[in-house]
């Protein structure tokens, strides 16, 4: 019996240990899979469309503008010094992103797509609504969901997450993206006769059909996976952030990682974000005597946080780890922007060249710094304004004078029919495009006679909803049962909910909600998870009943 007694107990042990370390165990379990699946080989120079040929012709100084988009990844209001903030008090300045809209035209009301990137860069590429076209969530890697929600634990006090794993059909996660019968602003463009050329993430599909070099891009450097360099490399400092879930897993899971034109992984040439600044700079040097569109879409600053050591060494003045690495790597994203407008100034194109800079979504409340959105309330994920609220600036000097400001709400969508319209281009007349031309608006004495260019904005995710309509915002939240209503025009930052005040507001923009909803497509694939959100504080706080959240369907 005692034998037995001991068997009994080492199986209760093992049991025990196994439960206890199973995170880790199962995140280097999801590390050797993501080995396994990708082959990463080494280093691969690549050869853009116009190599040699563009060096040897005269620069284009007149015609259809090049077209020159920049789309930063969960970049927060306050993260750049034009609003008159900056990262860490406004001691990591952004001269360069601050110039586009400087000697440019600053949109002080743009919004994002969605609060999320993938829908938000559907909306963008395709010129609508990606609910057109069924695209509400944000595809995850291959168990993301699963382990984040089932294994990893939660914060103490976290509300519950909700899921739906075999209840809802699980998408595969290289057909979750946008159809290849959309027609992109590169498809656009192309047809216009532009170079085209695009350049970092994508995640709008990976199924023939759907990646960037079918979809209009004659030439794709594609962000296959998502370190910016690798962890243990002497020139890395690197900040986890332990009590994210999101975080631990994307450190199990990604990769140091490209590939050209749908190749095979291949090792960037050093930091990612100085790697995608300088194969842009080739683009530019190479096709410089013919039109050409080049979409720099940055993965910086999303996590996992990555700084160089260099970027890092320069900031001696911030004390805090984390705070000092992702200021890190705002400053090599303003470098990098100010190398792609140098190229422009060397290469003699600077003035017949529109270059347009925004981001995907807000900052992040799981990197856990609490000013990178104010003054707006709300992160990455949410709708309010701190989660869709986002640089939109462009710059065009034969076209646009200095220092033009536009205060009407405007949408990621826009910038596909104003990028249209500056090339001249027709867009796609066998489907409902919802954005507007915007170049009447920076390039006419007249601009402040055109009024608002729409009379509604819609963010949606499952039942998680939005409507802004004549300076009121409507938010509503079917699994929380909460409803918000905020008068913008005079709670620009959303302080003050007047659902209870206003039923009439809310009954009226619920049914203009509601038609909307009428007109666009079901999800191509189901939300399988319902988290909670906070609204105000960040994921390093500590949850409190007290704490207002949404639940954001994924």
């Amino acid at each position: 019996m005692r034998g037995l007694g001991a068997i009994v107990g080492i199986l209760v042990l093992a049991v025990a240990g196994t439960w206890v370390f199973r995170e880790p165990l199962l995140l280097q379990f999801v590390h050797m899979r993501a080995e396994m699946r990708t082959p990463v080989g080494p280093h691969q120079d690549i050869t853009w469309g116009g190599a040699h040929l563009g060096a040897l012709e005269a620069p284009r100084t007149e015609g259809p503008p090049n077209i020159i988009l920049i789309v930063a990844d969960d970049l927060g209001w306050n993260d750049i010094t034009f609003n008159g903030g900056g990262v860490a008090g406004g001691t990591v300045p952004t001269p360069n992103i601050d110039a586009i809209a400087r000697e440019g035209a600053a949109f002080m009301n743009g919004y994002a797509a969605n609060g999320t990137c993938a829908p938000s860069r559907a909306s963008l590429m395709a010129g609508r609504y990606s609910t057109r076209f069924g695209f509400e969530f944000t595809p995850t890697p291959p168990g993301m969901l699963q382990t984040i929600t089932r294994v990893i634990r939660p914060a103490p006090g976290e509300p519950p997450t909700r899921t739906y794993f075999g209840e809802r059909p699980a998408g595969d996660f290289d057909e979750m993206g946008m159809p290849a019968s959309e027609v992109t602003l590169a498809e656009t463009l192309h047809t216009a006769g532009y170079y085209t050329a695009h350049i970092g993430k994508w995640h709008l599909g990976r199924n023939p059909g759907m990646m960037p070099h079918e979809q209009g891009f004659e030439d794709s450097l594609l962000m296959h996976s998502g370190l910016y360099l690798p962890v243990e490399s002497p020139g890395v400092v690197n900040s986890r952030q332990d009590f994210d879930r999101i975080d631990r897993f994307l450190w199990a899971s990604m990769l140091y990682a490209a590939s050209f034109n749908g190749s095979a992984a291949f090792e960037p040439r050093g930091y990612i974000t100085d790697y995608y600044t300088e194969e842009a700079v080739r683009v530019i040097e190479q096709n410089r005597h013919r039109p050409f569109f080049l979409y720099l879409a940055h993965w910086a600053p999303h996590t996992p946080l990555q700084a160089t050591r260099e970027d890092y060494d320069a900031l001696s003045h911030i004390e805090d780890h984390r705070l000092r690495v992702y200021a890190a790597m705002i400053r090599a994203l303003d470098r990098g922007v100010g190398e792609v407008l140098a190229a422009l100034e060397e290469n003699r194109i600077d003035d017949n060249t529109l270059v347009i800079f925004t981001s995907d979504n807000g900052g992040a409340g799981y990197v856990g710094l609490p000013e990178i959105n104010h003054p707006y309330r709300g992160w990455k994920i949410t709708f309010f304004e701190g989660g869709i609220h986002v640089p939109y600036f462009m710059r065009w000097p034969e076209a646009i004078a200095a220092g033009t400001r536009v205060n009407h709400p405007v949408h990621h969508f826009d910038l596909y029919t104003t990028a249209a319209d500056a090339a001249g281009a027709a867009p796609p007349q066998d489907r409902i495009l919802d954005g507007v031309s915007l170049l009447p608006y920076v390039t006419s004495d007249s601009s402040a006679e055109l009024g608002a260019p729409h009379d509604q904005l819609v963010w949606r995710g499952g039942g998680y909803q939005v409507i802004q309509a004549e300076g009121w915002k409507l938010q509503r939240d079917a699994a929380g049962g909460r409803v918000w209503l905020f008068h913008l025009t005079e709670d620009p930052t959303e302080q003050i909910n007047m659902a209870d005040e206003r039923p009439d507001m809310v009954a009226a923009l619920s049914a203009r909600l509601d038609a909307h909803n009428a007109e666009q497509m079901d999800p191509e694939w189901p939300a399988l998870t319902e988290t909670p959100i906070r609204i105000d504080e960040t994921l390093a706080e500590p949850w409190d009943e007290e704490d207002e959240y949404v639940y954001w369907p994924n």
